[in-house]
């Protein structure tokens, strides 16, 4: 069942006394084959968790690393449709692996929330964040994922106060992504000292693992995060490491594995 595949990492993580490793990368980037040989790369980095970014025009709330990764899948011609055809590839290897897609809705509205559900189940899509789509506005969305077994995955932010918390983590599951900092993605380093509090709220309002991403760049911010947090998210970070791998022709499966080893490594010994 794809939800219980994101259910164990996080127990799996929690038994070992250690945060899951969450690793961004934008589907198609910087091409398809070779963002499939990136996810094919990372569980054996010590990725816990795969969270697999589809393309879209005006990505709100990504900063410059995720757009202009963004841009180039594009250009590669990547849709919602290629992204699922990546995780059903990856799913042929890698059954265990829990892996969420993370996008915005208009793509999904023009698939068709029942349409995008079904066939995200049948390639092995374990749930889905669409950043803009607000509880208030995702109910038929919600049903179309649960009716499915998808986990639908929320954000909640340093300005979701107490009276709005209970609607944001309402119909939830898998795990709630706490955003640490006030802004886009990657654009501000993160200060784990101003999130203990909100972390543990989320926590207890949801019942859940908290996974706490944006602004989270090296091996030593990922080990303080950890110590916090029930999951760690790094994004822009390892997107820019795939970027520059591109540039430089080096391998960019190599370059994304090496840099998660090391996340996956400051994480292990955090606590």
């Amino acid at each position: 069942m794809p939800v219980g595949r994101l259910s164990n990492a996080f127990a799996r993580a929690k038994a070992e006394n250690r945060a899951a490793l969450v690793a961004y990368v934008m589907a198609g980037d910087p091409s398809l084959e070779v963002c499939a040989a990136i996810l094919d790369a990372l569980p054996g980095a010590g990725v816990d968790v795969i969270e697999l970014g589809f393309p879209f025009t005006d990505p709100m709330a990504d900063g410059p690393s995720i757009q202009r990764a963004g841009i180039r899948a594009l250009k590669n011609g990547t849709t919602l449709r290629k992204t699922m055809a990546l995780v059903g590839q990856f799913r042929q290897k890698h059954p265990e692996t829990p892996l969420i897609v993370m996008g915005y809705l208009n793509p999904v509205e023009t698939m068709g929330y029942d349409a995008f559900a079904r066939d995200a189940a049948e390639v092995g899509i374990d749930g889905a964040i669409i950043v803009d789509a607000p509880p208030e506005e995702d109910g038929e969305l919600r049903a179309a994922m649960q009716a499915s077994d998808l986990a639908l995955i929320r954000l909640a932010t340093p300005t979701t106060d107490a009276k709005r918390l209970p609607a944001v983590v309402a119909g939830v599951s898998g795990f709630v992504y706490y955003v640490s900092v006030a802004g886009i993605t990657g654009d501000k380093a993160i200060e784990t000292a101003d999130i203990g509090e909100a972390v543990a709220a989320v926590r207890k309002a949801s019942g859940l693992p908290v996974a706490v991403g944006f602004g989270i760049k090296t091996p030593e911010a990922a080990a303080r995060t950890a110590k916090i947090a029930d999951g760690v998210v790094v994004g822009s970070a390892l997107v820019d490491v795939i970027a520059n791998a591109h540039e430089t022709g080096a391998d960019c499966a190599q370059a994304a594995a090496a840099f998660c080893q090391s996340l996956s490594q400051a994480i292990a010994q955090a606590r």
